[in-house]
């Protein structure tokens, strides 16, 4: 029955399940590595047979730690699938997982900019249409689980992966969250991928920024706020796959809370879908967080929690067997993962189109369409956090002007760290590193470096950072891009000044030299993401400083110094605390980790081919010490005329959550609301008119915020509830109107029900979460009401054609 494509998913699941054996049930719960399977010159037959002879739930990362293309990956796949098919007694194939946080992470993927900028774009529809893209890629290679979206609520950008977050606000991260989760997924899961958001929960509210340090998250703010962008793929966009976070909550790790993965996750978020470990969380509880004794008690808390699959391999998950027959697990607890493992799989279509065609894969890798939105995306990103003078744009016909700074022509810098090249160049490091410290052959270090060794043999023979993106991608640095801008009389002149980290200053001189040759300079600062330890963003690369890596300050006032113009130009996985800059530098463009198409996009910003219109997902300190600092915090949580500012600092950010400038300038006007009191099953519709009182076109992003006066609860000084970025001509007007439904404002009462009251509604329009223009103010009468069931997340929103 259950080969039976007619039958009913549900049917076929419990007809599957009835004829597995314990170990082949067991076998679904795990994944498995490609370097199990092969060697650098293929698959192994012996190895496939030891490995999958009762199946296997999950294969990891074969495009994403392969040195082959997507089209021999695809091969791979389809002989995985058909061993499993043909040599296995039921016949279940694979799911194949892949990174993809800022595309589909293989050669040849398009690398869109990394999830932070994409924030910056204030722009869903188009983060949707690129996951559409991602999800074309990973169906032609026959990757069907993304492990992405990340929905951590990054407030401290101190960790690491602040990058790939979304930032900092709930609803923006549900808004993002939502549209790449369908972006991914498409219509029905037989056409796509299956999105795994992560990190649940509280993953980006580390101790001291650290990464896998402890969340301390009281439960009403982990309810409103750290869960709400999970709930919200879960209930609007029909979330397929839940990855845990690796830090503990109130003494308990995630990846063996019951409370966590079953009890909130399912019975209150109302998740159907699979829960997959992060790698090696499982084995962590005992090695790690020290709260299991051996690997196979580790096994069984996190069975019973509720976590379905253990990836990347069978590290824990290997003793389950055994567990059963000793009688330390239920095979309750077994049967009930397996069952959502194989629905997994039939909802996919994987036992009806378990192949890929390998002959399609180019054609899908090398679409025009990819890398206009990669351009387009990176574009948006851009945000203007200073222009003083009219400074930028700059003038294409400057007799010369100066890129200084160890970014100005590194393609590899523009990358984030989830993508083909950052990853393997962090895999690279490490067998360097291995190799050179224990002074041993990488082909001693055991199979998972010896058959990566083998795969990058040539990477390991250089030091070239910037050969590995060469060889992969066809990208421009700045540097490039602006010589390919700029006007042919316009002399360029580079100077590195120095490198990223480091503390040598020898390069100095030349930079200067430059500056005082150049009408204007052009500073291309920040930071390099990635895994290994040249990098200073990324996965385990947390700091304790957010001031410039290395001498990057010193090198930037040195050519402040020279009196010549200057622009400094970003290149960041976190918001850097930039004080002397923003008092001193007159133009600042924050470019994130922009993606392949970076190089391009800042040059077309800077000469004015596109108007910058990003706006800040996360505040900008001014310091490290002022951390948190996000502009939804309570009454008393400082920034406030009571608590006031610090003895050495004021309190507020430097540049506030949703702030961008632009070459051009928006006037709000004519604010209106269809009622002025509504009940609490009711909406209200708030609109207003936004006018291009400049001379060129240019993106707004229009934002609404609200704040409850008379809650019987604590409530944020502005939550944002609605947003919607517009493009206008020059002397265009569009009416922007904010359906907004009053249970979209609900909150956890001193009861922790979910409830709205009654009370007075401040409603303010504007620019940034700072820059209100507009203010109003609405009631909602009536009683108390309980929320029940599905609630909105975010807010419907309209606007008129330009007039």
């Amino acid at each position: 029955m259950y080969r039976d494509p007619s039958r009913p998913i549900g049917e076929r699941v419990t007809d599957l399940a009835g004829r597995m054996t314990l170990e082949e049930k067991v076998a679904q719960l795990c994944g498995c590595w490609p370097f199990e399977l092969l060697d650098h010159r293929g698959l192994d037959a012996e190895r496939m047979r030891a490995r999958l002879a009762h199946g296997i739930g999950q294969v990891s990362r074969l495009a994403g730690m392969s040195p082959e293309p997507p089209s021999r990956t695809a091969e791979l796949a389809n002989t995985i699938q058909r061993f499993l098919l043909e040599s296995t007694r039921l016949g279940i194939p694979a799911i194949f997982h892949e990174e993809c946080l800022c595309g589909y992470q293989a050669r040849q993927g398009t690398v869109f900019p990394q999830a932070i900028g994409l924030a910056a774009t204030w722009d869903p529809i188009l983060v949707g249409r690129m996951a559409e893209i991602i999800r074309q890629q990973m169906v032609a290679a026959g990757a069907r689980q993304a492990l992405a979206p990340v929905l951590d609520i990054a407030r401290d950008p101190r960790w690491g992966r602040t990058e790939e977050t979304f930032g900092e606000d709930p609803y923006l991260v549900s808004a993002m969250g939502k549209a790449y989760v369908k972006g991914l997924q498409g219509r029905h899961l037989a056409e796509g991928v299956m999105a795994t958001a992560k990190h649940f929960i509280g993953y980006g509210n580390s101790e001291g920024g650290l990464n896998w340090a402890p969340a301390h998250i009281p439960a009403r703010e982990l309810y409103e706020v750290f869960a709400r962008p999970f709930e919200a793929a879960i209930r609007e966009a029909g979330l397929a796959s839940v990855m845990n976070a690796y830090n503990e909550i109130d003494g308990v790790p995630c990846a063996v809370s019951k409370w966590l993965l079953t009890d909130f996750l399912r019975g209150q978020l109302g998740f159907e879908g699979l829960v997959v470990s992060d790698y090696m969380a499982i084995e962590t509880t005992c090695n790690y967080h020290r709260v299991a004794r051996d690997l196979q008690e580790a096994a069984v808390q996190a069975i019973n929690a509720g976590l379905d699959t253990e990836l990347p391999t069978s590290t824990a998950y290997a003793f389950l067997a055994d567990a059963v027959r000793k009688g330390m697990v239920d095979i309750a607890a077994i049967d009930r993962s397996v069952q959502r493992v194989l629905e997994a799989k039939f909802r996919l279509g994987l036992f009806e189109n378990p192949y890929v065609d390998p002959q399609k894969v180019r054609e899908v890798f090398s679409s025009p369409e990819a890398t206009a939105v990669s351009r387009r995306l990176a574009i948006e990103s851009m945000t203007l956090l200073k222009n003083e003078g009219g400074l930028l744009p700059l003038r294409k016909n400057l007799r010369s002007i100066a890129l200084i700074g160890p970014i100005a022509d590194s393609a590899r810098c523009l990358l984030g760290d989830y993508n083909y090249v950052s990853f393997t160049e962090g895999i690279v490091g490490m067998i360097r590193s291995l190799a050179r410290g224990l002074n041993m052959d990488p082909s001693q270090l055991g199979d998972f470096v010896a058959y990566h060794a083998a795969a990058f043999k040539r990477y390991l023979d250089t030091e070239d950072e910037e050969a590995m993106t060469r060889e992969n991608y066809d990208m421009p640095s700045i540097l490039q891009g602006i010589r390919l801008l700029a006007a042919n009389g316009t002399k360029v002149i580079h100077a590195r000044g120095c490198t990223v980290q480091g503390h040598e200053r020898s390069g100095f001189d030349e930079a200067v030299a430059a500056a005082k040759e150049a009408e204007v300079a052009v500073a291309i600062l920040g930071g390099k993401s990635g895994l290994d330890l040249t990098c200073t963003s990324g996965e385990t690369r947390d700091v304790a400083s957010l001031a410039l890596p290395g001498v990057q300050q010193n090198l930037l006032e040195a050519v402040f110094a020279t009196g010549t113009p200057i622009v400094l130009v970003l290149v960041s996985g976190r918001p850097l605390a930039i004080p002397w800059a923003a008092e001193h530098v007159p133009a600042i463009l924050q470019a994130w980790l922009p993606g392949q198409e970076g190089g391009m996009a800042v040059a077309d910003v800077l000469f004015g081919n596109a108007v910058p219109g990003g706006k800040l997902p996360i505040s900008v300190p001014r310091s490290v010490g002022q951390i948190p600092v996000y502009h939804y915090h309570k009454p008393s949580g400082g920034r406030s005329q009571f608590t006031g500012n610090y003895v050495d600092l004021p309190a507020q950010p430097l540049y506030p959550f949703g702030f961008g400038l632009s070459y051009t300038t928006f006037a709000y006007s004519n604010l209106r609301m269809d009622r002025t009191v509504v009940d609490t099953e009711s909406a209200i519709e708030i609109s207003c008119d936004v006018t291009n009182v400049g001379r060129l076109a240019g993106d707004e992003v229009v934002q609404l915020y609200v704040r409850d006066h008379e809650a019987a609860i604590t409530r944020p000084v502005r939550e944002l509830a609605g947003f919607s970025r517009i493009s206008l001509n020059a002397g265009e007007t569009r009416t922007v109107s904010f359906i907004l439904k009053i249970t979209q404002l609900a909150f956890y009462n001193i009861d922790m029900e979910l409830v709205v009251e009654p009370g007075k509604i401040e409603v303010m329009v504007g620019s940034s979460s700072e820059d209100i223009r507009l203010r109003g103010e609405f009631e909602i009468t009536g009683s108390v009401r309980k929320v029940e069931g599905v609630r909105p997340f975010t807010c419907e929103v309209h606007h008129s054609a330009p007039r």
